[in-house]
């Protein structure tokens, strides 16, 4: 826990020491001048680096399936895809190289973000990395010359040559963890577990994860090739995981849970609102009813309590939201993404502060009186969920 003139330090304070850091970063080594930077905000001689090097860790799955990362992970698909504007490539390289430095060893993304040029940038950012980092990737999403289809294909063949192309992409000849990324109603599960369990004795995969799954799926997987871990969305606003049986049967058999998009794709960060414009050529928002703009004036109300709440402790509403789910259960690692250095900081301070299980069920009490508006999917991207 920090001391009371780091804990209120406010979303504006974050991007006041962003400015600080960048201008840093731009002129001298990145770690002298981000600890110089750090002691000018916060008046603190604390490093930094060595807040990094001691994130906490958390397993993921049990067994042999174990597999131990940091606490919080970091979602790459924002970088280049379906999140509208982004840096250049060697601002983002520089993000994850930050992100790295301070302790983050789980790095997300899949063969369809882009389609290719993400696990292109995790691979040229990270892939020298191999062995202080993970880059998990996914396969599932067919992509033909570099397109997707819109349709799944787990065949065995097919997962086979999309691993041999991840690895070249990624620039590593092993990848930590190989998700299913949905569901292919064509290959039995059966047949998807048991050609990753080949993988994995051939030395190409270390572990595996599935997306967007049923419970009965899962446990049809597991019984072939254990699992380490499951991805679903999971956030204050989308919370279905706890009443499907998926986080059951994950407490049930051992098994690691990962949520994605855990602050609702930036919604729960307060930074978007009912005028925020998504870029149409790269960005999937415009295609989701939550976030059009009747929709997120209504759930705008579900961040005001956030800043209510947290404004009396001393956090954001992005810390509250990654706070709630790490307070959740200690196999569960979200993995917010991000493309600014201020939110980056944002976010791992998340892992220092510790609210009471009182204080946990009276937020959700208040967030889940407010009626959320909207799909999270259109009808076609819902029909890809199991």
């Amino acid at each position: 826990m920090e001391d009371s003139s780091k804990k209120h330090l406010s979303r504006r304070g974050f991007l006041k020491y962003a400015a600080t850091v960048g201008t840093a970063l731009a002129v001298t080594p990145a770690w002298d001048k981000l600890q110089a930077a750090n002691q000018a905000v916060s008046g603190s001689s604390a490093s930094v680096k060595e807040r990094g090097n001691g994130l906490p860790h958390r397993i993921l799955g049990t067994g042999k399936a174990a597999f131990e990362v940091s606490a919080l992970g970091f979602g790459v698909m924002g970088m280049t895809y379906n999140r509208s504007q982004h840096p250049d490539k060697k601002q983002c390289i520089r993000l994850l190289h930050e992100a790295m430095d301070r302790g983050v060893t789980l790095f997300d993304t899949a063969i369809i973000y882009g389609p290719l040029n993400n696990e292109e940038l995790a691979g040229e950012a990270l892939g020298e990395f191999r062995g202080k980092v993970n880059v998990t990737t996914k396969f599932g999403h067919e992509v033909i010359d570099g397109r997707a289809t819109g349709r799944q294909d787990s065949h065995p063949a097919t997962i086979r040559r999309y691993c041999e192309e991840s690895l070249k992409r990624l620039r590593t000849d092993v990848i930590p963890m190989f998700y299913q990324h949905r569901f292919d109603s064509h290959t039995p599960v059966e047949d998807v577990a048991g050609t990753i369990q080949d993988l994995m004795k051939e030395g190409k995969v270390l572990h595996w994860g599935m997306c967007e799954v049923n419970a009965d799926t899962i446990r049809k997987a597991h019984a072939v090739c254990p699992l380490t871990a499951i991805q679903s969305e999971y956030h204050l606003m989308h919370r279905d995981v706890e009443t499907n049986g998926v986080l059951d049967v994950c407490r049930e058999l051992g098994i690691g849970f990962v949520p994605y998009s855990p602050m609702n794709r930036g919604f729960l960060g307060g930074d978007l609102n009912e005028y925020t414009q998504f870029d149409p050529d790269n960005d999937n928002r415009n295609t989701l009813p939550r976030f059009t703009p009747e929709a997120m004036r209504a759930n705008y109300r579900i961040v005001n309590v956030l800043q209510r709440f947290g404004r009396e402790r001393g956090m954001t509403s992005a810390q509250l939201a990654l706070g709630w789910l790490l307070q959740k259960a200690s196999w569960i690692v979200p993995i917010p993404g991000t493309t600014k250095l201020s939110h980056l900081e944002e976010n791992l301070r998340a892992l220092d502060f510790s609210l009471t299980s009182e204080e946990w069920t009276e937020l959700e009490h208040l967030v889940s009186a407010i009626p959320v508006m909207g799909s999270r999917y259109n009808a076609e991207q819902q029909r890809q969920v199991q």
